[in-house]
């Protein structure tokens, strides 16, 4: 990997950090609860939760991501950053681009 393909692989995984914290940070807010002061009627209210259900799922897979975005641009100076963990060989920059917290290629991810 080139000097010049790191520094934009760093800056693709930032943005994408950036996009992931956002993210986060909606969905915290659409999986509070409703109070139950809150007259919305029964209906509404199991709508609501069921939402809140499906919102509180994707949290958890978006804090997963930023986790590992996090990772990646934490190992991004080292020596062996692109290279698969399970073959050795390098990965494709292209892949990294479009999936920035890969760590393997796609021979071996599949």
């Amino acid at each position: 990997m080139t000097d010049t393909e790191r520094k934009e692989l760093q800056a693709r995984i930032q943005t994408e950090i950036d996009k992931v914290r956002s993210d986060v940070a909606d969905l915290k807010e659409q999986a509070k609860p409703v109070a139950p002061e809150n007259a919305i009627g029964r209906v509404s209210r199991m709508d609501h939760i069921n939402n809140k259900a499906v919102q509180e799922a994707a949290l958890v897979k978006a804090k997963e991501k930023l986790t590992r975005l996090e990772e990646m641009l934490a190992k991004s100076d080292r020596s062996d950053f692109g290279v698969c963990i399970r073959c050795k060989k390098p990965i494709p920059i292209l892949r990294l681009m479009y999936y920035p917290s890969s760590n393997k290629c796609v021979k071996c991810s599949g």
